[in-house]
């Protein structure tokens, strides 16, 4: 009799399972929360970051605002108006006579230095149609 109820009670304490139903469960609902979750803050991640960006050009565009403004307010100045017809269209008030002088360059070696190799070998000036049908004609030399 003792030997048939130890055998019993150790069948009855055999091993576990490792995993319960309780963990089981408990580890699907887990699974289950991250993947109903992670959609939508994946989404508002996306969303802050487009905010974000969208702010950063906000700004920006504030900032181009305000140069427009100060620049138009520049405009409506009659003085800023004259000077910039004076410099850049080259006026001037009746009466007086506007000119405009061109700088030559560093040297009278700068006119040499521009001019193409035909001119610097001394040889007259030609039209450019000629001088493309002779550059077309030692290529075409060069070739054969």
């Amino acid at each position: 009799m003792g030997g048939s109820s130890g055998s019993g009670r150790k069948a009855a304490t055999g091993r576990r399972p490792r995993i319960t139903a309780r963990a089981a469960v408990l580890a699907l609902v887990f699974c289950s929360l991250i993947a109903v979750l992670a959609y939508p803050t994946r989404q508002f991640i996306a969303q802050r970051a487009q905010i974000a960006q969208q702010q950063a050009a906000a700004q920006q565009a504030q900032a181009q605002v305000a140069e427009l403004r100060r620049e138009r307010a520049r405009w409506q100045d009659p003085a800023y108006v004259e000077a910039q017809a004076r410099e850049r269209l080259h006026y001037g008030f009746p009466g007086e006579t506007p000119f405009s002088s061109v700088d030559p360059g560093p040297g009278a070696d700068s006119a040499d230095a521009t001019a193409g190799p035909a001119q610097q070998s001394g040889a007259v000036s030609q039209p450019w149609y000629d001088n493309m049908f002779e550059s077309l004609n030692r290529a075409d030399s060069a070739l054969h």
